[in-house]
């Protein structure tokens, strides 16, 4: 499994679906299992989810950093 592009793909997910936002933020390896739908270990799940995370915070901090300076 391509790690990289398996967290682009989920993060796009996530940032498209407001429930599945929320309930990636209250339980993100439970969400994560059911987006992913195969079986794999709690620590790599973990790893997803911070991957994840990272990304979701970096494409906030984008936004919003380009809305000062009137990019997009």
């Amino acid at each position: 499994m391509d790690i990289k592009a398996k967290i682009e793909e989920l993060v796009e997910k996530i940032k498209r679906d407001k429930a599945l936002q929320e309930g990636f933020l209250q339980e993100p390896i439970a969400t994560l299992e059911k987006l992913i739908g195969i079986d794999l270990p709690e620590e790599q799940l973990k790893q997803l989810a911070e991957g994840i995370k990272a990304k979701l915070s970096l494409d906030k901090a984008g936004g919003f950093i380009g809305g000062l300076f009137g990019k997009k």
